[in-house]
């Protein structure tokens, strides 16, 4: 099933994208899509804390309280990975958008043929997201971890430690090296090993202050001095070409 959340101030707008998303869903029967409608972000953060997050964010930028913008950030403070697409009458808001790490940065009217491609790729992303793991060796027996869910890793003693959203599990000893044992997880470019002790998954850094990285649930991992500016530097690298293909 995908949930899509939809937040816009005008009435208006509000029901002519709803229209769309609708027609989208038609046409798209084996997503089982479900459109919620929201009139501020007030009202749409407090449901997602609440009852759960959605798949999928389309935010009008320009409202009162909360604007888009700050509705972004705040989703990610709560830990939401759904892909945020913005709709908006103003360019000046697009640099803002990379910020929240939004998937793409529509502006009104919105066309359905375009409206319709943007949904495609966000929906291709949540698919791969979704299915993307790794089987851990564990002292309880073999556990699946989705990628997605994967914060951290950290090598403390000789297990690796996964740091998720959900659970936080150790590996059986390893023999080699940090490198070697999460050789899997450094195949996907979400991840990036920073020293011989860390892997860390950028989707879940919100920023990197000196040596430290700000994690989107409010946690600080401290790296490596040798290695925190090459880090800055990958994650700022990874979010301008994740933005820059749509």
């Amino acid at each position: 099933m995908l949930r899509i959340a939809l937040c816009d101030d005008e009435e208006k707008h509000l029901n002519q994208t709803a229209a769309l998303l609708a027609a989208y869903l038609r046409v798209r029967p084996r997503l089982n899509g479900q459109v919620e409608c929201f009139q501020s972000g007030g009202e749409l953060l407090a449901r997602a804390e609440n009852d759960g997050g959605f798949d999928l964010y389309i935010l009008d930028i320009l409202m009162p309280e909360l604007n888009g913008i700050e509705t972004g950030r705040l989703l990610r403070a709560l830990g939401e990975g759904g892909e945020i697409v913005y709709l908006t009458n103003s360019n000046d808001f697009a640099a803002d958008s990379y910020d929240v790490r939004a998937f793409f940065y529509l502006l009104k009217p919105v066309e359905e043929a375009k409206l319709f491609q943007v949904l495609d790729g966000a929906v291709e992303k949540l698919s791969r997201r979704r299915t993307s793991a790794v089987v851990v060796n564990t002292a309880a027996g073999p556990r699946r971890l989705l990628l997605e869910r994967i914060r951290y890793v950290e090598r403390v003693g000789r297990c690796v430690r996964y740091y998720c959203t959900d659970a936080t599990v150790d590996s059986q000893s390893i023999r080699g090296s940090l490198r070697e044992a999460a050789a899997l997880l450094l195949a996907d470019q979400r991840f990036y090993l920073c020293g011989a002790s860390y892997v860390l998954n950028f989707q879940h850094v919100s920023g990197v202050n000196g040596q430290a990285a700000l994690l989107d649930d409010g946690q600080t991992v401290m790296l490596p001095r040798t290695a925190a500016a090459e880090f800055k530097k990958a994650w700022g690298g990874y979010w301008l070409e994740e933005n820059g293909k749509w």
